[in-house]
Formats: structure tokens, sequence, C-alpha cells
């Protein structure tokens, strides 16, 4: 496998289960947790929004179409402000100290990336405008390394780390699970919610849509809110696995990393051994299923 095809890892969270029927087509990571086993994880963050300004918002029709057709959790929350602790909880369980956006950090502690490798299986985070000529700076253009969590892990390659002109066209040969970091512009940090969506659509449906019938995950999140609100931010999951409909159980940053620990029976990194998973999003549910709201 090529380096730009090393890794891949997606993100759930925490809740009791309640979808209906078995999942014939996805094996259980542990048998104890009704968490299925996708073959690939994405997940992609987007920046600096409240729930309510991507939920129901005309400018993002491609998000509201993964809500609508996906596991739409309506009380998912960040961990903090401002956006480089939330990267840090979501990757490895713990905000690492970090209180900034401060530029460079480094760290040995546990992280997905670093659990899947021990585990025989594969991660790779791709960031759009990732210099190839420096992958460890701070900043370049519309790249910023604060939202680049796992480069500050020493217990992760550096192979690992690649741009998102990398990114596969075949889907198959994507890691287990994989990040994918859009640039300052069409994450919303700089531009608008349109803009995101509809790079968002032009970049990673064709991703969502072979997702749908080969046992894999899309995980969209955002970091944080745009610190006016009570940090409550978007977040979906799609794939064959998953069940649609609106969930309101509340989750966090990390019960979604908690959830895809579990996927892969992998250890627990920091807060998300206190973190409950997501359990009750899994099923054969499918897009024209019925929707309703699930404790």
């Amino acid at each position: 496998m090529s380096r730009a095809h090393r890794g891949f890892s997606l993100l759930a969270a925490g809740l009791t289960i309640a979808a209906s029927g078995p999942v014939a087509f996805a094996p259980l990571a542990h048998a104890s947790t009704g968490i299925p086993r996708p073959d690939h994880v994405l997940v992609v963050v987007l920046e600096n929004e409240q729930r309510a300004q991507i939920i129901g918002n005309p400018d993002a029709p491609y998000i509201n179409s993964l809500a609508d057709t996906g596991a739409n959790f309506t009380e998912s929350y960040a961990i903090t402000h401002p956006s480089q602790p939330n990267y840090l909880a979501l990757y490895s369980g713990d905000t690492q100290g970090v209180t900034s956006d401060a530029c460079p950090n480094t760290f040995d502690t546990d992280n997905l990336g670093q659990q899947l490798i021990a585990a025989n299986l594969s991660f790779t985070g791709y960031s759009e405008d990732l210099p190839s000529d420096d992958p460890t700076s701070c900043g370049s253009g519309g790249y910023a390394r604060k939202h680049n969590p796992w480069v500050n892990f020493t217990n992760v390659p550096a192979e690992d780390n690649q741009p998102f002109s990398n990114f596969p066209s075949d889907y198959s040969t994507l890691p287990t699970v994989f990040w994918v970091i859009p640039n300052l512009c069409n994450d919303m940090h700089d531009c608008s919610v349109s803009t995101g969506d509809s790079w968002l659509k032009n970049n990673l449906d064709g991703y969502v849509q072979w997702a749908n019938e080969h046992n894999s995950v899309l995980i969209t999140t955002f970091d944080e809110d745009d610190s006016n609100g009570t940090n409550q931010i978007t977040t979906l999951f799609n794939g064959q696995p998953v069940t649609p409909g609106s969930y309101d159980r509340t989750i966090d940053h990390y019960s979604v990393l908690r959830t895809v620990e579990d996927m892969y029976g992998l250890p627990y990194a920091g807060n998300a051994a206190q973190a409950t998973s997501i359990t009750n999003v899994w099923g054969s549910g499918t897009a024209s299923e019925q929707r309703r709201t699930r404790r």
C-alpha cells in the first residue's frame, strides 16, 4: 500500500441501543457493545458554526441531506474553546493541557492513530493544502497545524500525515480510519457555510455513496461553535451500518472517539474511558426509513 493510502479512521458517539434488526454485513468489534466494525471510517471536521447555523440552513443543502439520510445527533457538543483543544480531544481523548491555538506542540500520549497501528490496522490524516516541503509547518496558505492533531504526536509515523491531494480515488485502498481536514476557507473558518457545504459535496460525496454499499461510515462534525452559543454543534453519521433518524441523547467529542475505538476493539484514550459509546444508531436501516427522535 502506498504512503498516500496508508490510513483512515472515523468516529462515532455514545448512546443506548434502539436500532431494529441484526447487522448481518458488519461483524462486531466487541460482542457486548452492539457496535459494528466498519471496513472504513472517515472523520471530517468543519469549523466554528452553531448547530442552528447548519441544520435547516438553505446555504447548507448537502449537509442537510446527510442529516436527512443518516444519524443526526441533535444534542452534540464540543468540549471547549478555541479550536485546537477540541481537535486534540476528538483525536486523543484529552485536550493535552492545551488552552490556545499556539503552535507547535509535541505529545507522546495515547491517540487514535497510534492505537490503530498497534492493532495492525491503519490510519491516515489528509489535510488540504498541507505543504509538501514542510509537513510539520504551523501554517502555510490555507493550511493550519492547529487543525491537524496527529502531526503533534511522536508515536504516529510521519507518512500518515498526508496532503488531501493524495486522497485516493479507489476507496477500497483507504486506511481503516482516516481523517479529512479542509483548508481554512473550505472548513467554514474563513469562508461561508455555502462554500464549505459545496466543498464537502464535491470532494466527499463519492465516498459517501460508496460507503452506503461497502460497510463504511462517514462522521461529519464541527470542532466548536462560534463562541456565541452553548457550544452545540452538528454531528452526523452516514453509511451502510447506520440507521437514519434524529437522536437526542447528549454526545461530545469523547463519546465519538470512544465509539470509533469500540468499533475496532481498541483501548480507550484519555477521557474516552469515561465516555459512553453511541450504540443505538446501528442497524440495517435505509434512507427511506421513517424519521423519529430516539433516545
